[in-house]
């Protein structure tokens, strides 16, 4: 979206959306203005035999869905950024000038896939080039994030988030469905945790009714403190300027916002899944922006941690300095001119 953005610049430029049949982004980007389409799509990798030929007869039918959005469409340039929609996609477009931007630290198979058909393959930093083939271009782009993010000030953030300015705010969130572990391990700690900050806690649609009734039985005293809603989208920005700490998955848009605000983070990789929010979670650990804590211990430490960093504000300050210094201002531009000076090729 953020390269969009910069991409409209250009008001001959023209931008159709390939999403995946089924896809929750479908919504979101219909709502922004977007022209957008759908393809059939699956994973093979790591699902059963039974499965399987179902999901190869899906990628079959998403190479000829994707030959006719291209003979419709011409497009000048693709760009991909992962999921198992960009295979059938980049299969059907080897022919057109393509740009891969892998959003987290290590990609992910579909991605590994998708490098043998790239053009040019944009990176987040450095370290991902060691995951990359090194017969391909790549570039280091930086994490492109929404321009309207960074357009509150810390006064009117607070004020949006009806938080005061007496005490510090942790901001927790999982991924686009929420985290149920990061929810109980919240809500099992509430009353210690509210003694010591406030909270704007993003639960989720999943487990919203749920914590839509423990909020309604929380003290009094201390509901004021603690904010709950399913999602957030305008708003985002205004949750991340109030934020003095962040307590999260590690997924990629972490590598990308949590710089932009300079946040110091708890992060919580998940761990049913291929280890691509370990891999992310260990490089903002490694720089000292972020601190680790594995799912199953959450429960049990989360107050210690937070308690800790709360009260020691040198150590939180050196973490936001830290975390600062990781951020690339720009990636969304850098992007855009990858794609415009792609396009050319044709």
């Amino acid at each position: 979206m953020a390269v969009i953005q910069e991409r409209n610049n250009n008001p001959e430029d023209a931008v159709l959306w390939v999403g995946s049949e089924g896809g929750m982004e479908s919504t979101i980007i219909q709502r922004a203005g977007i022209d957008y389409t759908e393809i059939p799509s699956a994973g093979v990798h790591g699902i059963s035999l039974a499965k399987l030929p179902g999901n190869i007869f899906k990628l079959i039918k998403g190479f000829f869905a994707s030959r006719r959005i291209l003979k419709q469409f011409k497009p000048d340039v693709l760009f991909f950024t992962g999921g198992y929609v960009g295979f059938p996609m980049s299969l059907a477009a080897i022919r057109y000038p393509q740009l891969l931007f892998v959003p987290d630290i290590e990609p992910g198979i579909a991605l590994k896939v998708l490098t043998r058909f790239s053009d040019t393959i944009a990176v987040i930093c450095e370290e991902s080039k060691k995951f990359l083939p090194k017969n391909k271009r790549i570039a280091v782009t930086g994490y492109p994030t929404r321009r309207d993010l960074k357009s509150w000030s810390p006064a009117e953030a607070r004020k949006t988030m009806n938080l005061s300015s007496s005490k510090p705010v942790l901001f927790v969130f999982g991924g686009s469905k929420g985290a149920r572990s990061i929810n109980q391990a919240i809500t099992s700690n509430l009353d210690n945790l509210l003694s010591i900050c406030q909270i704007i806690h993003i639960t989720g649609e999943p487990d919203w009714i749920e914590m839509q009734k423990i909020h309604e039985s929380i003290d009094p005293m201390l509901k004021g403190d603690y904010h709950i809603t399913p999602y957030l989208n305008e708003e985002m920005g205004a949750a991340f300027c109030s934020a003095d700490l962040v307590l999260s998955r590690a997924g990629a848009s972490t590598i990308g916002e949590l710089p932009l605000f300079g946040l110091p983070a708890i992060l919580v990789p998940y761990p049913y899944a291929w280890r691509y929010q370990k891999v992310n979670a260990d490089y903002l650990s490694s720089k000292g922006a972020a601190i680790v804590i594995q799912d199953e211990e959450l429960k049990d430490s989360v107050v210690s941690v937070i308690q800790d960093l709360m009260k020691n504000r040198e150590k939180l300050t050196s973490m936001r300095k830290k975390m600062s210094a990781l951020a690339v201002h720009g990636a969304a531009r850098n992007i855009a001119l990858l794609l415009e000076e792609l396009s050319l090729r044709k």
